[in-house]
């Protein structure tokens, strides 16, 4: 299993409209490609010098194969649309995990 982890830091003067727009339209349409078989939001407790809230969403698949066929068949878009909402009030960073046990 693979975790895909996109952690944002976002500015509060837009805080509340990017947290609608991930939980009811982002997430979803992510998850509509049936790339992922979950997803979850977590808000990050560590305050940031830069300020703002920092979240990581994080999308589970099946196989590394599976989360390079979303990086070449829909990534762009989504990230493009992330851009042309938020500019330059968001900071992302993506990693990719493998889940090694569960307990």
């Amino acid at each position: 299993m693979i975790i895909y982890n996109v952690t944002t830091n976002i500015h509060e003067s837009v805080h509340d409209q990017w947290l609608k727009w991930m939980q009811e339209k982002h997430i979803p349409e992510v998850l509509a490609t049936k790339k992922f078989s979950s997803a979850r939001i977590v808000k990050v407790l560590v305050e940031e010098e830069m300020g703002g809230q920092t979240y990581s969403v994080q999308y589970v698949t099946d196989s590394k194969a599976t989360l390079e066929e979303y990086y070449l068949d829909h990534a762009p878009k989504f990230r493009q649309e992330a851009l042309e909402l938020f500019a330059d009030k968001m900071l992302s960073f993506r990693t990719e995990l493998e889940v090694i046990s569960e307990h």
